[in-house]
């Protein structure tokens, strides 16, 4: 498996390599910098541990766990940090995930059903990121296809002789228009053709589901249409879809909240180092997409991607799903490596099961 894509249980540590008074120094470790996002100390973790130990005896084992690669010392005469893979193993088997709060199960399901009403799927999918960026102290991040929206109505409207719009409704009231080109001398009567002949099967479907329809209609020879008309409905599906470029769409929300808790000049310099993956898009996309085709929650700690390898930051995503049980999409956050991970990763899970069942309803 590639480096910059490890799933959950990937840890090459075994649990069993650390005995019970190892297992708490290195637990105690990741929490202060989870909470502080600072190194300790032998001597502060003499105070912290919930066992009898001096300082001496800690430092023995920390010296273990270092060998085993989980925690460093960022620079001389310093505490220890945990490192990526120190990160990973604690996730993977020191952690436990418990049920997300009653009172953040109302605040979510509050603040993206209060979204829903009047609205398009973007806007609740771009609620329920900025709601996620709020809840975490992150950045919300969603991925979502164009083409899984589902259609009601499309019309064509000539323009100019060899331009005319082409106007796409969804069934959640966004439109989308697109300016086609057109074969000179092709007659009104083509277009409105062309508009009959999609409506007829458009409904309720989306428009990977209706380009197969009509793609496998023609080659079927289905479609009793002259080639004028054909090649309108091409150029009009071709010119919806967008290309591989727009057929995905990312929505970040609460970038801001990367710049909060700065610690020194290194922390800033990875945050501009996110945003400048962010800005790319492309990456970005490609990871989250990597994500959808696993089901529950994904964990990308670090340089497990090659996106975030500079910036040190880790993704949490969830996939959520349409009315036919389909993986349309994924929703998560970013943030600096010490997440709360204990906390977020429900948030995260919740989260995307209430955008399916919103979806599905």
């Amino acid at each position: 498996m590639a480096s910059h894509d490890i799933p959950i249980g990937a840890t090459q540590v075994s649990l069993a390599a650390l005995n019970e008074r190892s297992r708490e120094i290195f637990r105690q470790i990741v929490e202060s910098y989870l909470t502080t996002g600072e190194p300790v100390g032998s001597r502060n973790l003499s105070r912290l541990l919930p066992i009898s130990l001096s300082p001496a005896s800690i430092r023995n084992v920390m010296s273990d766990l270092e060998q085993l690669g989980l925690i460093y010392a960022p620079h001389t005469s310093a505490g220890r940090l945990p490192t990526e893979i120190g990160l990973r193993f604690f996730v993977d088997a020191l952690m436990q995930v418990g049920d997300l709060a009653e009172q953040d199960r109302r605040s979510i399901e509050a603040q993206i059903a209060g979204s829903q009403s009047a609205k398009s799927i973007e806007a609740v999918l771009t609620e329920a990121s900025q709601m996620l960026s709020g809840l975490t102290r992150s950045a919300g991040v969603v991925l979502t296809a164009k083409i899984n929206v589902r259609l009601k109505h499309v019309e064509f409207v000539r323009l100019e002789p060899e331009r005319a719009l082409a106007v796409l409704v969804a069934e959640d009231g966004q439109v989308e228009n697109r300016v086609l080109n057109v074969p000179a001398g092709l007659p009104t009567s083509s277009l409105v053709e062309a508009a009959n002949f999609l409506n007829s099967r458009i409904r309720g479907k989306t428009l990977a589901d209706l380009r197969a329809e009509i793609e496998g209609a023609v080659a079927e020879g289905q479609a009793e249409l002259d080639q004028l008309t054909q090649k309108v409905i091409a150029t009009g599906l071709a010119s919806w879809s967008g290309g591989d470029s727009e057929d995905r769409q990312l929505i970040v929300r609460g970038h801001a909240n990367l710049l909060e808790d700065l610690h020194a000049l290194e922390d800033l310099e990875r945050v501009r180092s996110l945003f400048g993956a962010l800005e790319t898009k492309r990456g970005v996309i490609d990871l989250l997409g990597r994500a959808e085709r696993a089901e529950g929650v994904r964990i990308f700690i670090g340089s497990e991607n090659k996106l975030f390898s500079l910036s040190g930051s880790s993704t949490i995503v969830a996939p959520y799903r349409d009315s036919q049980g389909r993986i349309v999409g994924v929703i998560g956050v970013i943030g600096p490596t010490r997440l709360n991970y204990a906390r977020v990763i429900p948030m995260v899970d919740y989260t995307a099961r209430v955008v399916s069942r919103l979806l599905t309803s």
